[in-house]
């Protein structure tokens, strides 16, 4: 109670702030409803609609309220304009039905002056049958289209707000005109609120369904962002051993140098050492590196000091996949040279990637795996045939194509994926290498499925 004097002082305020805007979205809510993408289909029906209301509103102004033929059709034709106006523009659409009410209301009060209506409500003097003011068929149809109208696009609030404003218009205008009793009244009443009430609870329900699948958008962006993280992190840790496997090669070679050399200097022993030092130093923050990338779940003492695997190891892998049953054949074309430890660990992992998506995606089919070496890299494809039965799809973004797709990247070469003229999927990769000669030139383009 104690607020109540502060509501009503501000309530003018509010009202302005609600009822007085041209906006499509005078309440300013985010997530409108998707149908709103249908208006101009829906403006179709509701404009034939609008043109029968403005034909029978134009026979019950210009004849039974006397407001002459043009003012008839000029009342009646704003009323049907706002109906149309409303799928845009709900609040001025409502306002001007509002007007037309009001502007109406003279011309109804001085063309029942005289009538009577008898005990079985029906004219018998002045208009004969007129309607009840200001609320008959034509215009309650029209005013409860606009409020419905309004009550989709605007909070319920808003919609309340009008309801009552149109509510107590329509009385104050109909208290001057004689009407042949209150049945036409409640009825106009219960039409009114009850499409108010429809119209904000589906309004709502459509705001809440755009909501919820915005969310849904959003929550899948997070997601792939999480699982791309995920997976660098993953493919940085591989990294790591690499790299370290290498620095700890130039320590120990730089600690070895001095002892090949009779009689060495003592610059060349600093240089040694110097190299040596760099070596331990560039060691040390790699494993902190690696400890800030860990995985939430450690991975096991013996895990942590297995090699990376080498296309040594493709034997093996195609093994454990065939044993899965799994058909995998296998080719290897080109003159087969030494490749840097990340290019064989990358080329690795896309080939086992791509025969686990296999197993996962297309069980019973075939499988083609191909190794090519050439002067510029190393090609690696994966195919699949269609598979023998259906199965589930898997719900979320996995890691398998986004980390070949990663690691490609980083080695800058190219990855392309996608369905096979016969059902199946193909996974290319082109990895550019150095060779032990020598930088190599660019890596050829990677063939683009069909």
């Amino acid at each position: 109670m104690r607020g109540l004097p502060r509501t009503l002082r501000g309530l003018p305020r509010t009202l302005r702030a609600d009822l007085l805007t041209s906006g499509a979205e005078p309440d300013g809510r985010a997530g409108a409803p998707r149908w709103l993408e249908w208006r101009p289909v829906i403006a179709v029906p509701l404009t034939l609609l609008a043109v029968g209301m403005l034909v029978l509103a134009t026979n019950q102004y210009a004849f039974h309220y006397r407001t002459g033929v043009l003012l008839g059709i000029l009342f009646a034709g704003a009323q049907s304009v706002s109906l149309v106006v409303a799928l845009y523009r709900p609040v001025p659409a409502w306002w001007t039905s509002l007007l037309v009410m009001v502007a109406v209301t003279p011309f109804a009060a001085q063309a029942h002056q005289g009538d009577v209506f008898p005990s079985n409500g029906v004219s018998v003097t002045g208009v004969p049958g007129g309607p009840a003011f200001p609320w008959d068929g034509a215009s309650v149809a029209q005013q409860a289209g606009s409020l419905f109208l309004l009550a989709l696009r605007v909070r319920p609030r808003i919609a309340a707000e009008a309801l009552v404003i149109t509510v107590l218009a329509g009385l104050v205008c109909g208290a001057g005109v004689p009407r042949p009793g209150g049945g036409d009244l409640r009825l106009a009443l219960l039409v009114l609120v009850t499409t108010v009430v429809v119209g904000a609870a589906l309004g709502g329900l459509g705001v809440a369904r755009t909501r919820l699948v915005v969310q849904e958008e959003r929550t899948a962006e997070e997601r792939a962002r999480r699982t791309l993280l995920e997976e660098r992190n993953r493919i940085a840790r591989e990294l790591h051993d690499v790299v370290a496997h290498h620095m700890s090669v130039v320590s120990i070679q730089a600690q070895v140098v001095p002892h090949l050399v009779d009689n060495p200097s003592d610059a060349l022993r600093e240089n040694a050492e110097a190299i040596r030092r760099n070596a331990v130093d560039a060691l040390t923050e790699l494993r902190r590196v690696l400890g800030v990338l860990r995985s939430e779940e450690p991975l096991t003492e013996a895990a942590r000091h297995a090699p990376q695997p080498t296309l040594d190891r493709l034997d093996e892998l195609v093994g454990n996949a065939r044993g899965a049953g799994l058909a995998v054949t296998v080719t290897v074309s080109g003159e087969r040279r030494t490749l840097p430890p990340g290019v064989e660990l990358s080329a690795f992992r896309i080939v086992q990637e791509a025969l686990s998506n296999t197993m996962r995606h297309a069980p019973g089919s075939a499988v083609r795996v191909e190794i090519g070496h050439r002067p510029s890299g190393l090609t690696v494809r994966v195919t699949n045939t269609a598979p023998q039965r259906a199965v589930p799809s898997s719900a979320g973004a996995g890691h398998g194509l986004l980390g070949m797709r990663e690691r490609a990247a980083m080695l800058g070469g190219e990855l392309a994926t996608g369905p096979t003229p016969d059902g199946g999927y193909e996974v290319t990769a082109i990895l550019p290498a150095r060779s032990a000669d020598g930088p190599v030139g660019p890596a050829e383009p990677a063939p683009r499925t069909p």
